[in-house]
C-alpha cells in the first residue's frame, strides 16, 4: 500500500473517531464512527487483507451501525446536559488519549528491536487438513483460502464465543426494545396525568 493512501485512510479513521466523541448529536456520533469503520476497512485492503475489509464494512459499517441507529431512535436519547462534575470529565478525557498516545510511542520504538514473524510454509501447512478439502487444495497450489481458515478457526476452535457473542447481541436487543417500551408507557401515564379532569 502506498504510503499517501495510508495516511488518507489513517486520517479518515482518526477525524471519524474524534468527531464521535465531540458531537453532541447521537446520530451524527454514529455517523462519524461509520467513517471511522470505512478508514479502517480501507487500511484493512491495503494490507490485502480483503476479507475483513469487506466485513469491517458490511457488519460494523452496516448492520452494526444501524442497530446503532434503530436502539438511539427507540431511546430517544436528548442532548446531553451539562453536568456540575464537567471539568473532570474533561481532564479525563484529555488524560486517556495522552497515556495511550505514551504507549503506542513505546510500542512504535521497540517496534523495530522486535522479532519478525515466521515465514508462512504453504506446504508444510497443507499436511494438517484433510485432502479432499478446499483448503489443502489452495495450500497445496500455493495459495492463501483467508476465509476458509477464518471460517474453520470460527466454527471450531472458537464456536463457543461466537455462539455467546450473538446471545449477548440478542439479549442487548431485546434490553433495548423493552426500555424503549418503558419509557414510551411513562411517558403516556404522564400525559394523561396532565389533561384535567373534566368531571
Amino acid at each position: 500500500m502506498p504510503s499517501v493512501i495510508f495516511y488518507i485512510f489513517a486520517a479518515m479513521m482518526l477525524v471519524g473517531g474524534l468527531m464521535v466523541v465531540f458531537m453532541r448529536n447521537p446520530v451524527s456520533s454514529a455517523l462519524s464512527m461509520v467513517l471511522s469503520f470505512l478508514g479502517l476497512a480501507g487500511i484493512f485492503i491495503g494490507l490485502n487483507a480483503y476479507f475483513v475489509g469487506i466485513l469491517q464494512i458490511l457488519v460494523y459499517a452496516g448492520a452494526i451501525m444501524v442497530l446503532f441507529i434503530f436502539i438511539i431512535m427507540l431511546l430517544d436519547v436528548k442532548d446531553e446536559e451539562s453536568h456540575p462534575r464537567k471539568g473532570i470529565a474533561l481532564t479525563a478525557g484529555v488524560l486517556i488519549p495522552v497515556v495511550l498516545l505514551i504507549q503506542l510511542a513505546g510500542v512504535l520504538v521497540t517496534d523495530e528491536k522486535s522479532p519478525s514473524a515466521p515465514a508462512l510454509s504453504l506446504n508444510v501447512a497443507a499436511e494438517d487438513y484433510q485432502q479432499d478439502s478446499v483448503i489443502y487444495k489452495k495450500l497445496s497450489s500455493g495459495s492463501l483460502p483467508d476465509i476458509h481458515l477464518i471460517g474453520r478457526k470460527l466454527f471450531t476452535e472458537y464456536n463457543f464465543p461466537l455462539q455467546v457473542i450473538a446471545v449477548l447481541l440478542l439479549v442487548a436487543t431485546v434490553g433495548c426494545v423493552a426500555l424503549s417500551r418503558k419509557s414510551v408507557a411513562q411517558n403516556n401515564r404522564d400525559k394523561d396525568s396532565d389533561i384535567p379532569d373534566q368531571g
